[in-house]
């Protein structure tokens, strides 16, 4: 007899949609203008926004405050 403990089986992951879900809107435009931030200022798009420094930050802060913050006005 063995005391192995079995091995559970990893839950299977739905498959990823390119949709907006309705219940995280603001948070996939922030995602989008990160993704489209990243790409115009070579920075990767694995970092963080608290990652960045100087000149890149205040890109990205004024980027965030001029295209989230002003949605709907």
């Amino acid at each position: 007899m063995s005391n192995q403990i079995p091995k559970e089986q990893p839950a299977e992951q739905p498959e990823a949609t390119n949709q907006i879900s309705e219940h995280t809107g603001q948070f996939d435009a922030r995602f989008m203008l990160w993704r489209m931030f990243c790409t115009e200022n070579s920075v990767p798009v694995e970092s963080l926004p608290s990652d960045l420094t100087g000149e890149t930050k205040e890109k990205w802060e004024k980027m965030k405050n001029d295209q989230l913050h002003n949605e709907g006005s």
